[in-house]
C-alpha cells in the first residue's frame, strides 16, 4: 500500500471515529497542501496559515526551552482549528465544531494519526515540496545601540511631503 493510501485511510478514519471534525488539511511545514478534504481554495489557505501558525509555536516553544512543539490551537466562536506536526516535514490541521470537555481526547487520537501519517510520509521521503524543520535557530533580531549609528542616521528626518497648491 502507498504513502498517499495509507494517510488517505489515517484521515478518513479519524473523520469517522471523531464527528466533530469538519476538515482536514495535510501540509508540509512550507505551506504547501498535500492532501485535504475541505474546498481547495479553503485548503490552500488553511495549509499556509497553518505552517505560519506552526513556524511561531515552533520558535516560542525552542526560545522559551519548555519542550517541543505539540500543537497550536485556535478557537473560535464556534469551534477550533488545531495543527499538529506529522513528521519531520509535514503538519495535521483539523478544522473541528466545538469538542467541549473532550479537547484533550481529541488531541491524543490526532497526535496519534499526525505520528503515523508522517512516518509515512518521512518514509517517502521529498516529492511532497515540503522543508524540513531546521534544528537550531539564530537570533531573530540584533539591536545597534543608537549612539554607534552614523549622526546622519540618528536625527530624525523632516517630511518631504509638502501639500499641493491649490
Amino acid at each position: 500500500m502507498d504513502a498517499d493510501t495509507v494517510v488517505g485511510t489515517e484521515l478518513r478514519g479519524l473523520r469517522r471515529r471523531r464527528p466533530e471534525i469538519t476538515g482536514t488539511v495535510l501540509a508540509g511545514t512550507d505551506g504547501l497542501l498535500i492532501s485535504s478534504d475541505l474546498p481547495s481554495t479553503d485548503a490552500t489557505h488553511l495549509a499556509a496559515l497553518a505552517a505560519a501558525s506552526f513556524g511561531l509555536g515552533h520558535r516560542v516553544a525552542d526560545t522559551v526551552r519548555c519542550g517541543e512543539f505539540r500543537e497550536s490551537v485556535v478557537r473560535t466562536t464556534t469551534g477550533c482549528v488545531v495543527t499538529y506536526p506529522a513528521g519531520r516535514s509535514a503538519l495535521l490541521t483539523l478544522v473541528t465544531v466545538s469538542p467541549g470537555e473532550d479537547l484533550e481526547a481529541l488531541h491524543e487520537e490526532a497526535r496519534a494519526v499526525a505520528r503515523r501519517a508522517g512516518t509515512m510520509m518521512d518514509r517517502r521521503g521529498g516529492g511532497v515540496g515540503a522543508t524540513a524543520v531546521p534544528e537550531a535557530h539564530g537570533q531573530l533580531a540584533v539591536r545597534t545601540p543608537m549612539a554607534t549609528l552614523p549622526a546622519q542616521l540618528r536625527r530624525p528626518s523632516r517630511p518631504t511631503w509638502r501639500r499641493p497648491p491649490i
